[in-house]
């Protein structure tokens, strides 16, 4: 007898992720293909369209060969939000690389978007502050790139998407073009509170609207998977969920949790908590929409830049190879000895929004060793993290009593109890490094009617307490204070 399935994909920055779901919830096979990401100029972050739909493949190939019978009855897809691409409607070529979220090109152009005082007009429709981290400068500097490319874009020829609504239209061989509600609501050209692209900011950014995918719920058939030779995957399996990564972490550990904060710890982090109000206005934070579920949702969002990628720039500059072993030099010293880094490497996301801020290693003396600098590379991931903690419990007006986390860097023990003893917050450590696809899966068994939201709240959790340690609090404290310090003056050098 055949295993009915849910086939998730997840498409991250790093690598390519699949599993296989049943209708208890639980992950019978996985695999996974990591991703290459390129620098070809300074502040530039790209990779190659073609290399993660092979990844794609690959995964799909060996989950499923690990199952011995099944039956996929639908696929779900979450993805690394606000990196775009754009490719040809009639062939399918893609005619620029994927612009990942960490490319800071259009660094120039948000700088005088700011000075044109256009931040609380583009902020009071899409909840998101100017940054060249959101696809519409992208954009519209692609879109310059390619010969004629407003016109052919405004003549329907070329498509501009983010990677769910991609790999959506390669599933289905070009026939379906479409994103969802979490993934549009982050590429400021998607008004949050109308639920629609705003023509205000596509006339703005010059961005035809005929280029652009049509939204529709997370939860939902997004198209029908075409004839592939190298998939296993029968034609007409429905693509039942379309979600943005971050979304999906916060669906796959707190499902509809009014009162739940969760943080992916990852190349970059991210802080989420839903919301009733999207009005809410706030400089420190992003509003922007969870998820549509049968129910659109909304969401108060922190986005900070370099957490893991921060720590590995360290690691490099150290000569130091792997994450573990800069950990080990980390924790060979019972300190940092004074020292602060803050990992401005591409300026200052949530809670600062400092588009100029420059990295800064502070602190320094002749007793300075390397264990000093790998110990402060490691604590800035949990400082940083504070810093947007604190902000979403000040901009909500309410007090978290615990903290959701998941991600790569999670599985250090050591930084977890630092957080935990930093915010004086229990953390809720989720043990699967699968959060974000498990969301997505959890998604589509919506579409599918799999689940209800009270059985999904009862679907299984692998999951650990860690609980603060008052005795910590007062040094702890004394060392996030001086973090603070450190943060102004970044910022306050960059401002003269």
């Amino acid at each position: 007898m055949k295993t009915p399935i849910i086939l998730s994909i997840d498409e991250g920055t790093t690598n390519v992720k699949v599993i296989a779901v049943d209708q208890s919830g639980v992950i019978i096979s996985k695999s996974a293909k990591p991703l290459q990401l390129v620098h070809p100029e300074i502040g530039y972050a790209e990779q190659s369209p073609d290399e993660i739909w092979a990844a794609v493949c690959f995964c799909i190939q060996e989950c499923l060969k690990n199952i011995p019978a099944w039956d996929v009855k639908g696929v779900a897809i979450t993805n690394q939000r606000e990196s775009i691409l754009i490719w040809e409607k009639t062939t399918g070529k893609t005619i620029t690389p994927l612009v990942i979220w960490q490319d800071r090109r259009t660094l120039e152009i948000c700088e005088k978007l700011n000075q044109q005082s256009k931040n609380a007009f583009i902020q009071a429709k899409t909840g998101l502050s100017i940054d060249p981290l959101f696809p519409s400068t992208k954009i519209s500097c692609l879109l310059k790139s390619i010969p004629n490319g407003y016109q052919r874009a405004l003549n329907g020829e070329l498509c501009v998407g983010t990677v769910d609504c991609w790999l959506n239209w390669k599933l289905s061989n070009g026939k379906y073009f479409s994103t969802d509600y979490s993934n549009a609501s982050r590429t400021q050209l998607f008004n949050i509170h109308k639920r629609e692209w705003d023509d205000e900011l596509l006339a703005l950014f010059s961005i035809p609207k005929k280029c652009l995918p049509k939204v529709q719920p997370s939860s939902f058939i997004h198209g029908y998977c075409g004839k592939h030779t190298n998939l296993d995957l029968a034609e007409g399996t429905p693509i039942v969920a379309l979600v943005g990564d971050s979304h999906a972490a916060l669906y796959g550990q707190c499902k509809n949790d009014l009162h739940a904060v969760k943080a992916t710890y990852g190349t970059g982090s991210s802080l989420i908590s839903l919301i009733n109000d999207p009005s809410i206005k706030t400089k420190e934070l992003s509003t922007t929409i969870a998820w549509h579920d049968g129910n659109l949702k909304y969401a108060l969002e922190g986005n900070i830049t370099h957490t893991g990628a921060g720590f590995s720039w360290i690691g490099k500059v150290l000569g130091v190879n792997s994450s573990e072993k800069l950990t080990d030099l980390a924790l060979s010293v019972d300190s940092n000895g004074g020292v602060f880094f803050i990992p401005a490497l591409a300026g200052l996301g949530a809670p600062h929004w400092n588009l100029s801020a420059k990295g800064l290693l502070c602190g320094l003396t002749d007793s300075t060793t390397t264990s000093h600098i790998a110990r402060a590379a490691l604590e800035s991931i949990a400082y940083q993290i504070a810093d947007v903690f604190f902000a979403m419990e000040k901009v909500s007006g309410a007090k978290f009593s615990q903290l959701y986390v998941d991600g790569g860097a999670t599985k250090n023990s050591w930084l977890m109890q630092f957080q935990a003893d930093l915010l004086q917050r229990k953390l809720i450590r989720n043990l699967n490094a699968e959060v974000s696809v498990l969301g997505a899966a959890y998604l589509a068994g919506k579409t599918l009617q799999w689940w209800s939201n009270q059985k999904l709240a009862s679907l299984p959790q692998n999951v650990e307490e860690i609980l603060p340690r008052k005795e910590k609090a007062i040094n702890i404290q004394r060392d996030y204070q001086l973090w603070q310090n450190a943060v102004e003056c970044c910022c306050y050098n960059t401002q003269r």
